[in-house]
């Protein structure tokens, strides 16, 4: 049984110029102790599909799903009472601005222990003890003493690992990491990295990082979960998604990994992600897509099999030539 389970989930925002969609259909599945990346470039729907799981969007934000089930519970019909005693204990979230996240009114050890407080029956001297002790897992220094800092008095680098000791508190069943090293350095982003990878093997419990650099996700993770303007376009085990593609925007994204690069110029994708107005009848993808005919711009695909990683393509790849089609040969 999985942990997690969604099944086309649509997400749309009221604006002053009417609907727009900004997640379209997504399907997300993870199990117990799963390794999950969601990667697209901005815009691709991957922070609002889980801040819609979270219930964290605005009241702008209309959600539909057929299904959306959390470790045996249908998150749908949950009362807000129900669903908060779920979301902050099982389902936790580091949010991708740790700067903006912490509330700077209030002390590091103070956020850390309101989530202790909501959450389980801990005593009071029991939370102050959980808090060190979550302070020195996520590697901060003196953690007696951070407990009384500040947000402010701390660096990016110390509030992210703030961020992730808030979000590990109650010992979570499933950790979303939204961009957890955005805005950090490189040796920064490696220790981050590590850190979670580590706390999830000796916890056991799932994660889904959402990021869009595909270097993180070759080291990191099981399962990718490629997402485009709004779609998921490709599910596959990290392996077989970095061998062997089968969606063009999976592969133009690789392509354009300067470790792959085999010309002195970075190959890019032309073009942009459709917007509000400029959605194609068709697959969104195609006013971008070198292989794209006129039954793609008419024609909206549907997911191809697991063998072609659930490819949302009429004509999915096999080692970088379209199937199907007769420009394959």
């Amino acid at each position: 049984m999985s942990l997690l389970e969604i099944r086309n989930l649509s997400v749309d925002f009221a604006t002053s110029s009417g609907q727009f969609r900004a997640v379209d259909g997504v399907d997300v599945t993870v199990d117990e102790g799963d390794l999950l990346a969601i990667v697209g470039e901005s815009g691709s729907g991957k922070s609002v599909s889980m801040l819609a799981l979270m219930g964290l969007l605005p009241w702008t934000a209309t959600v539909t799903a057929d299904k959306m089930e959390f470790d045996g519970h249908d998150l749908r019909r949950l009362s807000g009472r129900a669903r908060r005693r779920i979301i902050g204990r099982d389902i936790s979230m580091i949010f991708q601005e740790p700067m903006s996240s912490l509330n700077p009114a209030f002390t590091v050890g103070w956020q850390i222990k309101e989530s202790l407080r909501k959450h389980t029956s801990l005593s009071r001297s029991q939370r102050q003890d959980r808090a060190v002790e979550l302070m020195r897992q996520v590697g901060i220094p003196a953690p007696e003493k951070r407990l009384s800092a500040y947000p402010h008095q701390l660096s990016g680098g110390m509030s992210q690992r703030a961020m992730i000791a808030i979000a590990l508190a109650c010992r979570p069943k499933l950790l979303i990491a939204d961009e957890p090293t955005t805005a950090l350095d490189v040796t920064i982003q490696a220790q981050i990295l590590e850190l979670l990878t580590g706390l999830q093997e000796d916890t056991g419990m799932a994660m889904v990082l959402i990021t869009h650099d595909m270097g993180v996700v070759a080291e990191t993770v099981e399962r990718v979960q490629v997402q485009y303007a709004g779609q998921r376009v490709e599910l596959q085990e990290v392996q077989g998604l970095f061998d062997d593609p089968h969606h063009p925007y999976t592969a133009a994204l690789l392509a354009a990994l300067p470790e792959r690069a085999t010309e002195r110029k970075l190959p890019t994708i032309p073009g942009v992600v459709p917007g509000q107005f400029d959605r194609p009848a068709g697959c969104l993808f195609s006013p971008r897509c070198q292989f794209a005919d006129a039954r793609c711009k008419a024609e909206r695909p549907v997911p191809a099999g697991p063998a072609m990683g659930h490819a949302l393509c009429h004509y999915p790849l096999s080692h970088g030539h379209p199937t199907g089609k007769e420009t394959a040969a």
